[in-house]
């Protein structure tokens, strides 16, 4: 069996792009992974738990986190709304002999990606256009209209970066996106350290 403690799989996408969905789909098949559950400044959404979804912090405790270097990336993702990987989180996941699974930003996980290790597998998630992805969010009824503009510009924006990373999946199909998923996972889990 592969030891798979020290890997990373790392989802990244504009919002709406379905990365959480894609996540939770992997999550759901592969018992090696654990969800890294990241800390954001945000408010939470409907549904959404601190601890299971995010770490809800203020921004005074994130800001603690960055002076006590307890944050293995974190980014200004929104005006005043961070978002950043715990160190604690990671120890625990591989304390347990698993696969680390972030579901993070594209900056944040550019900057991961940056390291170019073999034990991270970087996919990026995307849609076919941006008036895809205007459909999806208006859908998801949990954005102002001006939170989805900013949010597609952003979109346009970090296009730009998905030649950087491992592998881009197009999701206007999802169950052929769930198949690349588990392709890719399947691989990768496969690949000694």
């Amino acid at each position: 069996m592969t030891k798979v403690s020290g890997k990373i799989i790392i989802f990244t996408a504009p919002s709406g792009s379905g990365k959480t969905t894609l996540a939770k789909h992997a999550l759901s098949l592969f018992p090696q992974l654990s969800f890294s559950v990241s800390a954001t400044t945000r408010s939470p959404r409907e549904g959404e738990m601190d601890g299971r979804d995010y770490y809800f912090v203020s921004q005074e405790q994130f800001k603690s986190l960055i002076a006590d270097h307890k944050l293995f990336e974190y980014q200004e993702v929104y005006t005043h709304q961070y978002y950043g990987t715990l160190k604690s989180e990671l120890e625990r996941i591989w304390s347990q002999d698993k696969v680390a699974l972030f579901d993070i930003d594209v900056k944040g996980a550019f900057g991961i990606e940056q390291l170019k290790q073999k034990n991270v597998l970087t996919i990026y998630i995307k849609t076919s256009s941006l008036d895809v992805l205007r459909q999806r969010l208006v859908a998801r009824h949990s954005d102002s209209e001006e939170s989805i503009e900013q949010r597609l510009r952003r979109a346009g924006e970090e296009l730009e970066y998905a030649k950087y990373f491992d592998y881009v999946i197009t999701n206007d199909r999802l169950d052929l996106a769930k198949k690349m998923v588990e392709v890719l996972i399947e691989d990768f889990l496969q690949q000694p350290l």
